[in-house]
C-alpha cells in the first residue's frame, strides 16, 4: 500500500456489498489497462549498507528530493512515507525498499517508458546523495537486524504479528523485492478463467524471474529464495488456493476466503488500530474487539484485501505476484508475459488448455519445487523449461495479435525476448549470478552491486 488509506464511505451492512465491490472491477476490453509495480533495494554506494530513514543520505531525503520531478509527498505522523503523481505512487516497503506503483497504461510501450523515466529520476537523485539501487528478489548481503525499519504505522502491527504465524514473515517484509503486474477482467467468468490460468502458471513466472540465490553473502540453495519465503510467512494469507479451481468459483467464493483471513489493522483518524488476528466477520456484526460497536466501511474491506498474499490476488483487478525483482528488461518482460497470455482470447484459451487437467497435487508440487530448481523442476516427466517455452510462444502470439505498435511501428512482441533467451539458454538470472559468484567474483558478493545495479 503506497499511502495511508482514507477512512471514509458508508458502513457495510451485508455480504452482498463485499461481492459487489469486486464485481465493479469488470471493464469492457477497450478499457483494460496494464499496471506494473516494482521494488528495489536502496543502499549507500560508499559501504553498500541499506539506507536509514533519516539522515543526509537517507530515504527521507531521497523522497524529498524527488519532489522536483512533480511528485507530491504523503505524510504519516510527520514523516514522508510515499509520493504521488497522478495515478502513480512511490512507496516504501518495511526495510526501505523503494516501490514504484505505476499508472494504468494502455500498452507495454507505455509501461516500459514509465519504468525508464522512474529509474532515471532515482538515479539522478542517487548520484547526488551517494545512493544506488538494485533489483534482486532477496537482499544478498545484510542480516535482517542490520536493516532499518521504515516509520509506517501498519508495519509496526505486522512486525509484531508475523512471528506468530511463520518463521520467515519478517524476512519477507525486510529483505525481499518483487515485480508484479495488475490486469483487468471483463466479467466474473473472465475473471475466473484468468485467475485459474495465471495461478496455475505462476510457477513459470517464478522460474523465469528467479533472482534471489544469496543470503548474507552466501548461496542459499535456492534460485528464488523470495518465493520460498512465502511458504513460511503466514499460512492464513499465502500459499495455494485450490478452491479457485473448484466448480462454482467466483466473486462470492473469494469473499468467503478473504473473510476467513485474520485482520491486521483498521485505519481511523490518521492512525492504524491494531486488529491483528481478529475477524472481519465479527467486524460486520459490530463485534470487532479493536472497535466495539462499529461497522466496517468499504475502505476497510479494500484495505483488508491488500493484506492477503496468495500468488495471484483479486481486488478490482488481478495481481500477478510470483516474480522476483530484477533488471530493467525484466520489469518490462513480466507484464509482457501476462498481457500476452491474458489479454488475447486465443492465447487465454490455449493457456487454459495447457493447465485445465492439472491436479491440486501437481500445482502444489510446482509451487514447492520451483523456488529451488526453477526451470529444472520436473513436471509430468519433462523439465519445466519445455513448458515455459510453450507458454512464452502462446504469450508471444497474444502480443502479436494485440498489434499495439509504437511510433516506430514495432509491436509488443519484442518485450518477451528476454524471457525466450532465459529458456533457450537454460540459465535463469539466479544461475547466472551463481556462475559469476563461483567464477570471476571468487565469492565476493559485493560485486553484485557493482555489476547489477540500475
Amino acid at each position: 500500500m503506497s499511502a495511508p488509506p482514507k477512512s471514509r464511505g458508508e458502513p457495510i451492512t451485508d455480504l452482498r456489498g463485499l461481492v459487489s465491490h469486486l464485481e465493479q472491477g469488470g471493464k469492457p476490453e477497450s478499457e483494460w489497462r496494464i499496471g506494473t509495480e516494482h521494488e528495489k533495494f536502496a543502499y549507500r554506494t560508499s559501504d553498500l549498507r541499506p539506507l536509514p530513514y533519516d539522515g543526509p543520505d537517507g530515504i527521507s531525503e531521497l523522497l524529498n528530493r524527488m519532489t522536483r520531478f512533480g511528485w507530491e509527498p504523503v505524510v504519516e505522523n510527520g514523516n514522508v512515507i510515499a509520493l504521488t503523481n497522478g495515478a502513480c505512487n512511490v512507496s516504501l516497503e518495511p526495510g526501505g525498499q523503494v516501490e514504484l506503483s505505476g499508472a494504468p497504461l494502455e500498452t507495454l510501450h507505455d509501461t516500459c517508458a514509465e519504468v525508464h523515466e522512474h529509474l532515471d529520476q532515482v538515479k539522478q537523485i542517487g548520484r547526488e546523495l551517494g545512493i544506488g539501487m538494485i533489483g534482486l528478489g532477496f537482499n544478498p548481503k545484510w542480516k535482517r537486524d542490520e536493516i532499518p525499519w521504515m516509520p509506517k504505522g501498519r508495519y509496526k502491527i505486522m512486525r509484531e504479528y508475523m512471528p506468530k504465524r511463520g518463521t520467515l514473515g519478517l524476512d519477507m517484509m525486510m529483505r525481499t523485492c518483487t515485480v508484479q503486474v495488475n490486469l483487468d477482467f471483463a466479467s466474473e467468468a473472465d475473471m475466473v478463467k484468468k485467475f485459474r490460468v495465471s495461478l496455475a502458471l505462476q510457477p513459470i513466472a517464478t522460474a523465469l524471474f528467479a533472482n534471489s540465490p544469496f543470503t548474507e553473502g552466501k548461496p542459499n540453495g535456492f534460485q528464488s529464495f523470495r518465493s520460498h519465503i512465502w511458504t513460511d510467512t503466514d499460512p492464513d494469507r499465502s500459499g495455494d488456493l485450490p478452491f479457485v479451481f473448484e466448480q462454482g468459483f467466483g466473486f462470492q467464493q473469494y469473499v468467503d476466503y478473504a473473510l476467513d483471513v485474520p485482520m491486521y489493522f483498521v485505519y481511523r483518524d490518521g492512525k492504524y488500530i491494531d486488529a491483528s488476528g481478529q475477524s472481519f466477520r465479527d467486524f460486520l456484526q459490530g463485534k470487532l474487539p479493536a472497535l466495539p460497536g462499529e461497522l466496517p466501511l468499504m475502505t476497510d474491506w479494500a484495505d483488508h484485501l491488500t493484506t492477503l498474499f496468495p500468488e495471484v490476488r483479486l481486488k478490482r483487478y488481478l495481481e500477478m505476484r510470483g516474480a522476483d525483482g530484477g533488471p530493467w528488461r525484466g520489469l518490462c518482460a513480466l507484464p509482457a508475459l501476462w498481457v500476452g497470455l491474458l489479454y488475447d482470447g486465443q492465447a487465454l484459451d490455449a493457456a487454459w488448455d495447457l493447465v485445465k487437467d492439472w491436479t491440486d497435487e501437481e500445482r502444489a508440487h510446482l509451487r514447492a519445487d520451483v523456488p529451488r530448481h526453477a526451470l529444472d523442476t520436473v513436471h509430468r516427466g519433462r523439465p519445466l523449461k519445455d513448458l515455459a517455452l510453450e507458454v512464452l510462444r502462446i504469450a508471444e502470439g497474444g502480443l502479436a495479435r494485440r498489434a499495439r505498435n509504437d511510433r516506430w511501428g514495432d509491436d509488443e512482441t519484442h518485450f518477451i525476448n528476454t524471457l525466450l533467451e532465459v529458456v533457450e539458454s537454460g540459465e535463469t538470472p539466479a544461475t547466472k549470478l551463481l556462475k559469476l559468484y563461483h567464477g570471476e567474483w571468487k565469492g565476493d558478493i559485493d560485486r553484485v552491486f557493482a555489476e547489477f545495479s540500475y
